[in-house]
């Protein structure tokens, strides 16, 4: 019998094996949460021209000594430049041009001032400036944002918001990433129906399947979801033929020692080479990874909590590589335990918990039960609470590593559990 192995050495075994996908190019629409897959460079410089940060007037700075609300300086306006157009007249001096933002700084001008500290009308072609201006108030200078040339995001780089704005203001509307995983999901389990099938007593509601669907979307994959395979091994083998051709596979269920067990079996008769089947942690100790053509092989275990926290530690971190995502972690923090945890010593524990910010620290509590078919706690918590192997349990007062589970964003550093 396989002994277990720890779970960094099985997310390392994982991820060496894990190689990125090709590339497909997509509309800018279609690019926010992928990853570039080439280097983007400004064809020109951004902005283009000098230009104003503020609704007011151009002119020199010179011509303004002196000016206050009292005595103001008066100029004679040449032109309205609305954004847009692009200046007809040099301001030459005791001369002054209408200008809006955005629009272009005129020859001459070397200096805005907004329309606040003007005269409330301008009366016959003339303005009155109430405050002195130094050169270059707010002047937005030609190429101060993007250089002509100049590689503005790199492959690799996530794409957020911003950069869909940057990638947009070098003129780019499709860009190169790389593919989406596509994962194949099969839930196995003679007792296992649909949500809208008719629940007997003998049933119970294939939750693993949906919830690994939307694990798998969250991390920017496809899901193929393949339904239920009983414990049959026709049934197993003809469901597993279909996964065929999909980037990776997850089952749940089934890679356990039981009598109907038959994951890890059907697997290698298809031609699957097993790395490991057994990893030293709870929830989700029987846990089989493997390659078939290629291709990476999860066999989860069945209860909701093991199938959901194994997902985490090792298929989302596999996903996002091969997607080119440089942080393919969860982030983990120090919290302090607000109340005692209790574990067996022996394996990597990772219990569901709640952070909160308190007091200027991170402090943790457990979501109460829990046992590994207890998928509301999974709900109720944002982080894993990680409980050492050599450790029966950790005192409140203590701080705990806390992986967390929501939104505060991913790391590139595999922590030791």
């Amino acid at each position: 019998m396989s002994p277990s192995i720890p779970v960094l050495e099985a997310r390392e075994r994982i991820l060496e094996r894990i190689r990125p996908l090709g590339v497909e190019r997509v509309a800018l629409g279609d690019a926010l949460g992928r990853v570039l897959a080439e280097p983007l460079v400004a064809p020109r410089d951004q902005p283009p021209w000098d230009n104003s940060a503020m609704d007011g007037f151009a002119m020199r700075a010179a011509d303004l000594a002196g000016a206050t609300p009292a005595a103001p300086v008066r100029l004679d306006v040449i032109e309205e430049i609305p954004a847009g157009k692009m200046p007809r007249h040099e301001v030459g001096p005791g001369q002054a041009a209408r200008i809006m933002t955005g629009a272009p700084l005129p020859r001459g001008a070397d200096t805005i001032v907004r329309i606040e500290d003007t005269e409330p009308a301008v009366t016959g072609g003339r303005v009155g400036i109430r405050v002195a201006a130094e050169v270059g108030r707010d002047v937005r200078r030609a190429g101060e944002d993007l250089r002509a040339g100049a590689t503005v995001l790199e492959p690799g780089q996530l794409i957020g918001a911003a950069e869909i704005g940057v990638i947009a203001t070098i003129g780019r509307s499709l860009v190169d990433v790389p593919l989406q995983p596509v994962v194949a999901i099969l839930a196995t389990g003679d007792e296992l129906v649909e949500p809208s099938e008719r629940l007997e007593p003998q049933h119970i509601v294939n939750s693993n399947g949906h919830a690994l669907a939307a694990m798998v979307r969250e991390a920017g994959a496809i899901p193929r979801n393949l339904g239920i395979a009983r414990d049959d091994r026709d049934d197993l083998r003809d469901k597993l033929r279909r996964a065929l051709g999909a980037d990776a596979i997850v089952t749940s269920a089934g890679v356990s020692v039981g009598d109907h067990d038959y994951v890890k079996d059907v697997l290698e008769e298809l031609g699957t080479s097993m790395t490991f089947w057994k990893v030293s942690m709870k929830p989700g100790h029987p846990l089989a990874f493997g390659e078939l053509d290629g291709h990476p092989v999860f066999g989860l275990p069945g209860n909701p909590v093991s199938s959901m926290v194994s997902f985490e530690l090792f298929v989302r971190p596999a996903l996002l590589k091969m997607a080119w995502h440089r942080r393919i972690f969860r982030r983990v923090f120090g919290a302090v335990l607000d109340e005692d945890v209790k574990t067996v010593a022996g394996r990597t524990n990772f219990v569901r918990g709640i952070v909160e910010e308190r007091d200027g620290r991170a402090h943790a509590r457990t979501t109460g039960p829990q046992g590994s078919g207890i998928l509301r706690s999974m709900s109720l918590a944002n982080a894993l609470l990680v409980v050492p192997a050599e450790r029966a349990g950790m005192k409140a007062g203590e701080t705990i590593d806390a992986m967390y589970l929501g939104g505060a964003g991913l790391s590139s550093e595999s922590r030791p559990f």
